[in-house]
């Protein structure tokens, strides 16, 4: 396992996933750390959009930078809330821009307004890029291999995502997980669910640990599982930062080793605009190919 491991980290594809700042000074952090990160050859990088497009001119600003810097960028692109005419006017200003790639999102509103628009699930909004540009977009979509926190039923969600698939996404990338097993289930059950939808790659969504309060917040937040072991570890560290990142590194190298093992296609990094965390887990990968 420990070879294959070696083997496949050596050419797996790796991408990084960055939000819009808010600053100047945010601005000019994020251009530091990507190139840092650029260092790893990303396959692309994507940039995340606000809920109810709160952060349309941020997001579509970084991912010009990013294609100006020579890299590949993916939009993320949600549509609750949204008009077929605004979808097709925010789809023709992104193929001027060059963009090729996008992360299609049913995506949340603002707090305090009702669904509205006239997209209700991230499969009509995939079915409507393929309708209107072709296959000019690389289209990917989310994955919950632990169920999305709004899904009727595991089954149900499966069923959901399946219909992304069918409706023409490319490849999709998971939200994060700790439990490698869980990820393996999930590809697993969606390639019982016939050849049509077997084919396309399920990318893990790989979230660094830097910091025990806001990660366990975010997570039940989110409906992604934290551990009982990870939780109780972090929380037993306190506010001791670095047993914290030194125990985090730890943990996610061996879940990426894991991944890799069993025949990830490729690693997707949430960086939350960080670039040193998800160095030092490449790193360690490179290490353990290289020992």
């Amino acid at each position: 396992m420990k070879q294959a491991t070696h083997e496949a980290s050596a050419r797996l594809p790796l991408s990084f996933e960055f939000f819009p700042p808010k600053t100047p000074e945010g601005v000019e952090k994020l251009r530091t750390v990507r190139r840092a990160l650029y260092a790893l050859a990303p396959e692309f990088c994507s940039v995340t959009y606000g809920a109810g497009g709160s952060t349309h001119e941020g997001s579509f600003a970084t991912v010009r930078e990013i294609l100006a810097e020579g890299v590949p960028a993916a939009a993320h692109f949600s549509c609750i809330g949204a008009t077929r005419a605004s979808v097709r006017a925010q789809l023709q200003e992104l193929q001027a821009m060059g963009v090729r790639r996008l992360v299609a999102l049913r995506g949340d509103l603002p707090s305090g307004y009702g669904l509205g628009g006239e997209f209700h699930y991230a499969s009509e909004l995939v079915e409507f890029i393929r309708a209107e540009t072709g296959r000019h977009f690389h289209i990917e979509v989310a994955a919950y291999p632990e169920t999305h926190p709004q899904a009727r039923s595991p089954a149900a969600d499966l069923q959901a995502f399946a219909a992304k698939l069918r409706a023409g996404a490319d490849s999709a990338i998971t939200q994060y997980f700790y439990n490698a097993d869980a990820y393996f289930r999930f590809v697993d059950e969606v390639q019982r669910l016939g050849a049509d939808v077997a084919r396309v790659p399920i990318v893990p969504g790989i979230m660094p640990i830097t910091g025990a309060a806001q990660l366990l917040r975010f997570s039940d937040a989110c409906g992604a599982e934290v551990p009982r072991w990870i939780r109780l570890r972090l929380q037993a560290f306190g506010d001791d930062t670095a047993s914290i990142k030194a125990f985090g590194l730890d943990v996610v190298a061996a879940l990426c080793e894991r991944l890799i093992a069993g025949g990830a296609p490729a690693l997707h990094f949430y960086t939350m605009n960080q670039s040193a965390p998800t160095l030092a887990i490449c790193a360690r990968l490179q290490g353990a190919q290289q020992g």
